[in-house]
């Protein structure tokens, strides 16, 4: 699988699936969460209320992946995932890889061959840059799906791509 690193808006990728950075009631919220809700439009909304009338009562647990349609977005599925709060005095990065594992996982289940990632738990949820870049290379590079053959990480703004470009080069 290639790992790109795209500077840019996630909602504007062209892809099989995109991630989306949720919060746990999946019913939009900032940041990522609410640039996909908006540009996506009220089919995934219909779909993220859906579930939570069903499997996902309590909310989408930190750390687990679940999908919709991308409604309007230029994507077939939006991948919802739940990071954790960044904690300096609690170590939650297996929760931060869980997120990009599973979400992979989930795209590989549907058929994807294009991921787009965003940066998760790296906006209001506080993680450093460097180590959500780091904790997401790790995963997306130890992993071989069936079907993915592209996983994007998309950064948002110049400051956070550039750390991206170093962590990656390494």
């Amino acid at each position: 699988m290639r790992i790109v690193l795209v500077q840019g808006d996630i909602t504007t990728q062209q892809v099989d699936v995109v991630v989306n950075a949720a919060n746990s009631s999946l019913l939009g919220g900032g940041g990522v969460d609410g640039a996909i809700h908006r540009r996506g439009g009220p089919a995934i909304l219909a779909e993220c209320r859906a579930l939570r009338a069903s499997r996902y009562e309590r909310g989408l647990p930190t750390g687990q992946a679940v999908a919709t349609t991308a409604g309007d977005l230029p994507a077939r599925w939006v991948v919802h995932t739940v990071g954790p709060v960044w904690s300096a005095t609690e170590d939650r990065s297996a929760l931060l890889r869980d997120c990009y594992a599973n979400s992979l996982r989930l795209a590989d289940g549907l058929g994807a061959r294009t991921v787009a990632f965003p940066l998760v738990s790296a906006g209001v949820y506080g993680w450093p840059v460097a180590d959500a870049v780091g904790q997401a290379l790790a995963v997306l590079r130890a992993a071989t799906p069936a079907t993915v053959t592209e996983a994007r990480l998309v950064l948002f703004g110049p400051d956070t791509y550039e750390v991206a470009q170093r962590v990656h080069a390494g």
